[in-house]
């Protein structure tokens, strides 16, 4: 049963690369065109959700307590870190890898002569059959890129939209300033429909507050919840275990909670406190402040990739002194902003590669990284992860953080998966 479910990943890998060439394209016509020849599945109730950042912990924490009320409950999310069947799950279990070739064979069998859909085009169309075919009570979509011209915008009447923050990121397809990636991610919002919002630059505010006047949708912005003990949280007399990592994760766990009462007031009566508890309790979201081992070492992941996020991460670790950064990055991050949010005088640096994606030159980091913090104890580069880990490891007075990227993130915990 392993090497089949291995050999089936793999062919859900080859099928999938076929549409990898093809790149980010963002617009609606091929993936409304392609619903339409598979019967619309996405028409189902559904709470959709952007943001720069903290999108996948609201979404985690939506799923965990709507499984834990007893809805029927799909959950879609990009990227994955080890398998393709991470990304689409019901009632908190991955879609099997059998089930998820089967279906992008009946997807890739729907596409019209002369269409040429993407690869994310493809995996959503799928997740789509997948929650109709399991009758979901509701699905909690995360935005792949943007909003407005993202795959997953397909709902003309969402149960609650949710922007969770705005940074600017992916500004090679969204827009060079943080307005215009905020009118991007405002194109979620839908006539009418309740529109749950995070704490938002300036800039950023605006153009979503006017989107929503326009669209006359019912506004909510959260301040964060109260810590109230180690591990607990409070907000809006809901008092709940908060299994996640961070301080941001106050903030986040507001906006699920907000939308979920926005649901008990449309009628959704198995959402109670006891729900709430119990699902917030059960959340896991991998690889974002993540504690684990390496050899018997300590280790902590966090897939942090922009200014915003290395922020969050670099506040999680504000006490902690004598920290080696274990990192590689894409090419298309803002390195700069990265390292002055994240290293200070006397950490060590350990530059590697981001296997099998477009990564930044680690030479080239190491070099604007002195430039960022010339005080740096140690600054050096490795063809590769495993020699990153042991050279850092050999500190045995820091702590080492492997950071960076989601996507080297999912390379580490494959090498783990595979006992490598």
């Amino acid at each position: 049963m392993y090497l089949r479910c291995i050999f089936l990943n793999v062919d859900i890998d080859s099928l999938l690369k076929t549409y990898q060439r093809f790149g980010v394209h963002l617009g609606l016509e091929r993936i409304e065109k392609l619903l339409t020849n598979l019967g619309n599945p996405h028409q189902l109730p559904v709470i959709h959700v952007a943001g720069s950042n903290g999108k996948g912990s609201v979404c985690a924490y939506l799923s965990s307590v709507l499984t834990a009320a007893g809805y029927r409950t799909g959950r879609y999310i990009s990227p994955h870190l080890v398998n393709w069947t991470e990304r689409i799950c019901v009632n908190e279990q991955e879609i099997k890898a059998e089930d998820l070739y089967k279906l992008l064979q009946q997807v890739e069998a729907a596409i019209t002569p002369g269409e040429v859909p993407t690869q994310f085009e493809i995996i959503t169309a799928a997740a789509w059959l997948y929650f109709a075919q399991q009758q979901v009570d509701i699905a909690v979509v995360e935005v792949g890129l943007g909003g407005r011209l993202d795959a997953t915008n397909v709902c003309e009447q969402p149960l609650v939209t949710i922007i969770t923050s705005i940074s600017r990121e992916h500004w090679q397809q969204l827009g060079s300033t943080v307005a215009e990636i905020a009118t991007e991610k405002a194109g979620i919002l839908k006539t009418g429909c309740p529109a749950v919002i995070g704490q938002l630059p300036p800039d950023a505010e605006k153009v979503v507050r006017s989107r929503i006047q326009e669209l006359q949708c019912p506004v909510y912005i959260p301040e964060p919840a109260r810590e109230i003990e180690s591990g607990w949280a409070e907000y809006c007399g809901y008092k709940y275990p908060l299994p996640l990592q961070g301080q941001i994760q106050l903030a986040n766990s507001a906006l699920a909670l907000t939308a979920l009462s926005i649901l008990q007031n449309q009628g959704w009566e198995k959402i109670t406190q006891q729900a709430i508890v119990n699902g917030m309790a059960k959340t896991k979201w991998p690889g974002r402040m993540q504690w684990t081992t390496w050899k018997n070492h300590k280790l902590l992941l966090d897939g942090a990739h922009n200014s915003a996020s290395a922020k969050v991460l670099r506040d999680y670790l504000d006490n902690q002194e004598n920290i080696s950064w274990v990192m590689g990055m894409l090419s298309t991050k803002d390195h700069r902003e990265i390292f002055q949010a994240l290293v200070r005088s006397h950490d060590r640096l350990y530059l590697v590669p981001v296997p099998d994606h477009s990564s930044a030159n680690p030479n080239e980091l190491a070099k604007l990284a002195l430039e960022v913090q010339p005080q740096l104890d140690f600054c050096s580069t490795y063809p590769d992860l495993s020699a990153a880990l042991e050279a850092a490891f050999s500190q045995p007075d820091n702590l080492v953080v492997l950071c960076g990227s989601l996507y080297l993130i999912g390379h580490f915990l494959r090498s783990q998966y595979r006992g490598l």
